[in-house]
């Protein structure tokens, strides 16, 4: 079995830079996360001890998932990993992780806005109880939950996923130091989660995601490697 390090050193197809860099809201201290997927060999897989479906590491902030595991999650349209494959700061890719990256809109579906607004749903409890308790909210997931409610909506208005912020860098940041008051950014998120709602039923994305389109490249690629290995 090969191990954690040599999987993403030898077999990731593609790597990216996420967090702040990627959304646009880095700042002098920011940290750099990187997001990779790796492609197990195939005969790795006939074993009874399956590789890993994700690694940490090997460097710091560093974080890979195994490529089936990666399709999995991102055709429930998990945030973090839809959001992965469209990062503007791409490190690493070869032809099978260009292909992965091809098959971008099979993943995109009206199904996002059910997963993107149940996970800010769930962020939003975590704010309501640091406030209720300390008083005031971790700012800085207020600022990200901002953002990724702003990406889901733009998500169901056009059919493209953008998780640069853009213009509002500014706005955004102000919320991340503390400057602008609670009931005001309350009133931001509930203004961006109704505007998803409303985009929801005149999307021009699709009632699900292409399942089948994902499936082939998984077979085709899994096969790929199982023929390579026996040459």
């Amino acid at each position: 079995m090969l191990t954690p390090d040599v999987l993403v050193r030898d077999h990731t197809i593609y790597s990216c830079v996420m967090g702040s860099r990627a959304f646009g809201l880095a700042t002098d201290g920011s940290d750099t996360d990187r997001r990779g997927v790796f492609l197990a060999p195939t005969p790795l897989q006939w074993r009874f001890d399956k590789p890993p479906t994700h690694i940490e590491g090997p460097a710091d902030e560093q974080f890979s998932w195994e490529l089936e595991r990666f399709c999995e999650l991102a055709l429930r349209g998990n945030p973090n990993v839809l959001e992965c494959l469209h990062s503007p700061l791409v490190e690493r890719v070869d032809d099978t992780g260009r292909e992965l990256l091809a098959l971008r809109p099979a993943f995109l579906s009206r199904e996002a806005h059910r997963v993107f607004v149940r996970y800010a749903h769930a962020q939003r409890r975590k704010l309501d109880a640091d406030v209720r308790v300390h008083g005031a909210p971790r700012w800085k997931h207020a600022m990200h939950l901002l953002r990724l409610l702003a990406a889901c909506r733009d998500l169901l208005r056009t059919g493209e996923l953008v998780i640069d912020v853009g213009e509002g860098r500014e706005r955004l940041l102000a919320v991340k130091r503390g400057e602008v008051p609670w009931h005001e950014v309350e009133a931001w998120m509930t203004r961006l989660a109704t505007e998803a709602d409303d985009a929801l039923e005149g999307s021009p994305l699709p009632p699900e995601p292409d399942r089948r389109a994902v499936e082939d490249f998984l077979f085709r690629t899994r096969r790929a490697s199982a023929l390579a290995a026996l040459a």
